[in-house]
């Protein structure tokens, strides 16, 4: 039985046409931010578990997805305004964050920037605690190497192997309903964007991950910290620097697991998210 996929929607934000899907009418509001290249597709397997209890909403951040690609600089502190701008638009006053990889890094920018309008926090293999990173990312951040790429099927197998622990565990509908934002055209060059914007060849610029970690203890929000204990993105490590330095933190690290926790371990991460917003 294929899962019950969530209509698009779109919403005008500011001169972003923005898409994105929504599960549940009651509780407290949940945003879930994919990661870089990412799409709502992520969050298949979560969303509507997590609106049985709560007010959901999963969107194509700005450059990606279906989600409008202006020709900008996507820094993190660019992605912070774009969510703040799409709470506003929706009638959000305050929501949590649940932002996988460079979701995660516009959450914690999000939260430097925004706390009166974050109730809680969720890290997931976050992007902005560390400059290692999966060294194929790095090279993104060249000029023109995404132009040289042309997405295909055969392509999409080999990228989750490397983004997940057992990739067997993706369910083939996911593959299909995800391939065809994979290629969309004109994704390589926002893509090439955002690498430009917060990577060099050396891994994550050191002026976009430095400020972040040293205004952590800032962060008062109460934060549940998750990670894949085999991530080949971005290393396992880079949970501790966070759980060192966030006042108000739960840790949990998936073994076995890679990069998209939420995606490879669903019912597990569900049951996660969900205790941690009930308390």
């Amino acid at each position: 039985m294929l899962t019950h996929i969530p209509p698009d929607q779109y919403i005008k934000v500011g001169d972003i046409n923005t898409r994105y899907w929504s599960s549940g009418d009651q509780g407290s509001a949940v945003i879930l931010l994919h990661g870089g290249g990412g799409s709502v597709e992520f969050w298949l397997y979560n969303i509507n578990v997590l609106g049985q209890h709560h007010r959901v909403y999963a969107i194509d951040m700005v450059g990606s997805g279906r989600s409008d690609k202006p020709s900008v600089a996507y820094s993190l502190t660019y992605q912070a305004q774009f969510i703040k701008n799409f709470m506003d638009t929706m009638g959000i006053e305050n929501t949590t964050l649940i932002g996988n990889s460079m979701g995660g890094g516009a959450a914690l920018q999000f939260a430097l920037m925004f706390p009166r309008q974050l109730a809680k926090l969720v890290l997931v293999d976050s992007f902005g605690l560390g400059q290692e990173i999966a060294f194929g990312l790095c090279l993104a951040s060249l000029p023109l190497v995404l132009r040289f790429l042309r997405p295909s099927r055969r392509m999409l197998a080999p990228m989750l192997k490397m983004n997940l622990h057992n990739s067997t565990l993706i369910p083939e509908e996911w593959m299909e309903i995800r391939y065809p934002i994979f290629a969309l055209p004109h994704r390589q060059r926002a893509l090439a964007r955002l690498a430009q914007a917060n990577l060099n060849l050396f891994g994550v610029r050191r002026s976009v991950f430095s400020p972040i970690i040293e205004q952590l203890p800032r962060i008062k929000t109460p934060t549940l910290i998750i990670w894949g204990k085999q991530d080949r993105i971005l290393p396992v490590s880079h949970a501790y620097v966070a759980a060192q330095a966030l006042p108000n933190h739960h840790l949990h690290i998936f073994d076995p697991c890679g990069h998209h926790p939420h995606l490879e371990r669903p019912d597990d991460f569900n049951a996660l998210v969900l205790e941690f917003l009930a308390s």
